[in-house]
């Protein structure tokens, strides 16, 4: 007979009922039962992140940039989107053409409970920085956010703002920056269409 999970049953049970007996006694204080229900209520996904879950599928994109002082440039793409960390964030990979050469990005969209706020993050092979964007929706999907990423020339913040309205499966993206006055002017538009959802 093998003794070993005998003699570490033995080991290990009192110190186990120790521990259950000192934490049976021990009630949470009001103080912690008030910090563990304001955790709980950061962490749990909300009507936002179901409204975002809405949005997942792949896509067909009709981009649009449009160069100061120049002809519309238009390309296309696609894009799918996805739920990922328990429906708290919405993750889009895009699959596109810009200026003539393959185009790849990676964005993220999440909810945050304790700000009340959208929050993004942007990533593309046009760089290898982070645009960070924050904004409001309304309950019928229109978006605005706005965002910064660190500009090649001037070393310093580009600030952009960017707009987007839902309507039947097709979405409408529109980013608006400073143009060489430093007067803001319409950046690109991307026009989302779903294929299939997910």
């Amino acid at each position: 007979m093998n003794i070993r999970p005998l003699l570490y049953a033995l080991l290990i049970a009192p110190s186990t009922v120790a521990f259950a007996e000192t934490h049976q006694q021990q009630e949470m204080s009001a103080e912690e039962k008030a910090m563990m229900e304001a955790y709980q209520n950061a962490a749990t996904p909300g009507p936002e992140h179901a409204r975002m879950a809405e949005k997942v599928g792949s896509y067909t994109l009709e981009m649009t940039n449009f160069p100061p002082g120049a002809e519309p440039v238009k390309e296309s793409g696609n894009a799918t989107r996805r739920m990922t960390l328990g429906g708290r964030v919405m993750v889009e990979e895009v699959d596109a053409s810009m200026m003539g050469s393959r185009f790849n990005g990676y964005g993220m969209t999440g909810y945050d409970n304790v700000s009340g706020r959208y929050w993004s993050t942007w990533n593309d092979s046009m760089s290898t920085g982070i645009m960070i964007s924050d904004g409001s929706c309304d309950a019928a999907g229109a978006c605005e956010f706005k965002g910064s990423w660190n500009d090649p020339l001037t070393k310093g913040k580009t600030h952009v703002r960017m707009n987007t309205r839902w309507n039947d499966g097709t979405e409408v993206f529109e980013m608006y920056g400073p143009g060489p006055d430093g007067k803001e002017m319409r950046m690109m538009e991307i026009i989302y269409k779903r294929v299939t959802a997910q």
